[in-house]
């Protein structure tokens, strides 16, 4: 085992921790970092890898949330809270388009989209979005404050907002999903639990679909690479996670619009100069 593979591993698995949760798309750095740091693998297993180190980033989820996310509770007698599997139902209905158009349409848009160019864009167009909409909302009261306030209506919409993401690599799952809420009215700390909690599906059901496309024929550097990778995303999560819910609460989401415009900008730069 090349120890230098497994220290490219170490920073793809801190790249994915820090970007997953950040509205700033992960994929989209994944991408990115690849045109510098090339992991020596298989065009195959890497396809497989940019997708199925994002199981360490839902564990940090799962771990965080737990009481928000698990329905049943076992003390004295089994308790069943129904709000919880409301919830589920809710996050379920949000995955339906990207879904249907996603499997659909998967090798077509990552042939079309998966590039530096289609990132450097992305990242430029949500980051004004991200701007335009905190400016509008500045002295807005949101109308949805509570996760139990979200419809089912509502669900749908913020999941038509995550379709963008699953299109255009550099649009960010988070952003889209965070960006689609505030601007139907959700409260910021609301739109980031949601988006977190919307990731679960999400990632399981991408996760499946490459290791079933890979298949489970892994070498032993192959095993260690995407174990190492999954670990630290999984740590650098838990940080990150509880970082941005607590940096929500007093501030708004403007700097990773203005550190997407700036990456985006640099990546356009970087490939048209070289």
């Amino acid at each position: 085992m090349d120890i230098i593979e497994l220290l490219k591993a170490v920073l793809f698995g801190i790249v994915e921790g820090i970007t997953e949760w950040l509205p700033i798309s992960s994929t989209g750095h994944m991408i990115l970092l690849n045109e510098f740091v090339t992991l020596n693998v298989s065009e195959e297993f890497w396809e497989m890898f940019l997708v199925v180190i994002q199981l360490g980033a839902i564990l940090a989820v799962v771990l965080l949330f737990w009481n928000k996310i698990f329905p049943f509770r076992f003390r004295e007698k089994p308790v069943v809270q129904k709000d919880i599997f409301t919830l589920w139902f809710k996050i379920l209905v949000s995955c339906i388009p990207a879904a249907v158009i996603g499997l659909a349409f998967d090798d077509v848009f990552d042939a079309l989209f998966y590039n530096p160019w289609c990132v450097a864009v992305a990242l430029i167009v949500f980051g004004i979005a991200f701007i335009l909409i905190e400016n509008r909302n500045k002295n807005v009261t949101p109308k949805i404050t509570e996760l139990s306030d979200i419809t089912y209506t509502t669900a749908l919409l913020i999941g038509v907002f995550q379709l963008l993401a699953a299109v255009f690599p550099g649009t960010s799952r988070s952003g889209a999903t965070i960006v689609g809420a505030l601007l139907i009215g959700v409260s910021r700390t609301v739109a980031a639990e949601f988006t977190f909690f919307l990731a679960i599906p999400v990632m399981l059901g991408a996760s499946l679909l490459k290791l079933l496309k890979f298949g489970f024929s892994f070498t032993g550097e192959e095993v260690v690479i995407l174990a190492v990778g999954m670990v630290v995303a999984f740590i650098v999560s838990v940080l990150v996670i509880r970082f941005l819910m607590g940096y929500i609460k007093k501030h708004d989401f403007k700097v990773f619009g203005w550190y997407r415009i700036v990456l985006g900008a640099a990546v356009l730069a970087w490939f048209t100069l070289s």
